[in-house]
């Protein structure tokens, strides 16, 4: 099982890819997705954007446009005009993605208890 479909990990955002894609493609798109998601970081803390647990939702439609629901640590983060860029950035360049963009959410507020063990071992917060 790849990492993206651990259902344990409290990091791990909704991830809906349409199910007429063949299972080894929805794998696939799913990982590079992720992998794409795990190089963008925000530049005030060592940690990627999705072991902090920023990204909610992931949903891709038929014709490969990715929507992406993702907060913030705090509102007021000084990234905040950036980083949707980035991360648009990084999901586009993913093969057979058409397009990808991101939504802003702070409902429900970021708290570290999303956070993945390896984002908690960066940041040296057990």
């Amino acid at each position: 099982m790849s990492e993206a479909n651990d259902v344990n990990a409290p990091n791990r955002p909704d991830i809906d890819i349409p199910s007429a894609l063949e299972p080894a493609e929805i794998d696939r798109l799913t990982d590079d997705i992720v992998a794409a998601l795990k190089s963008v970081y925000d530049p005030e803390i060592p940690a990627d954007i999705y072991e902090l647990g920023l990204v909610y939702r992931v949903d891709v439609d038929d014709a490969r446009n990715v929507a992406i629901d993702m907060t913030l640590t705090a509102p007021g983060c000084p990234v905040a005009g950036e980083m949707p860029g980035w991360v648009e950035n990084a999901v586009a360049a993913v093969p057979g993605v058409q397009s990808a963009k991101v939504n802003m959410v702070f409902d429900p507020p970021w708290d570290q208890s999303r956070m993945s063990d390896e984002a908690r071992v960066a940041l040296d917060m057990w």
